[in-house]
């Protein structure tokens, strides 16, 4: 059982999470969500926490960053995208059971203190920006640490807010390297 409260997009990805695990999940509806909404999660937050686990693309990123920004005590899961992905559509419903568990388990809050473990260089030291695989590569990176895919600037803002460790990193360069080779 998960304590905290998970927050997705619509009625389809409810079911599909409590396929997964036994938790309440309550929907935004989409862009929807009102002022009245964001107040009843900033109280839950404060009593049982909040996990936001909505749909890789860009309207869950943005539904992500506009109820984050709002609630200060919340964690963020992510899915790769190509486990939420079934016929050209991408959504938390279309996860199999296993692959919300393990999002859910690496569900990280946000660091609130400013951070710079990670810097530009990083990135292009280890091949996640500038070159013809930088994508997949932080795609792959992205999914091992539960942090998501995002584009590179993006993508260090999440190693550096969601308090992602050196240690993390190289773990997950390393692996990458075995899995690629």
């Amino acid at each position: 059982m998960i304590k905290e409260i998970i927050v997705v997009e619509g009625r389809d990805d409810i079911q599909a999470v409590k396929n997964a695990v036994d938790a309440e999940v309550i929907a935004t509806g989409g862009y929807g969500f009102d002022k009245e909404f964001l107040n009843r999660l900033k109280i839950i937050s404060e009593k049982r926490g909040v996990i936001i686990l909505t749909d890789p693309d860009f309207a869950g990123d943005k539904i992500r960053r506009d109820i984050s920004k709002n609630l200060k005590n919340c964690k963020h899961a992510f899915l790769p995208r190509g486990k939420a992905l079934k016929k050209g559509d991408i959504g938390v419903e279309n996860a199999n059971a296993k692959d919300i568990l393990e999002a859910l388990k690496k569900a990280r809050p946000v660091v609130t203190e400013k951070r710079e473990e990670f810097t530009k260089a990083d990135l292009i030291e280890y091949g996640l920006v500038g070159m013809e695989d930088s994508r997949r590569r932080r795609e792959f990176l992205g999914k091992v640490l539960g942090i998501g895919y995002a584009n590179s600037k993006q993508f260090l803002n999440r190693l550096n807010n969601y308090g992602v460790k050196r240690e993390e990193f190289l773990a997950g360069i390393e692996r990458m390297g075995r899995e690629d080779g």
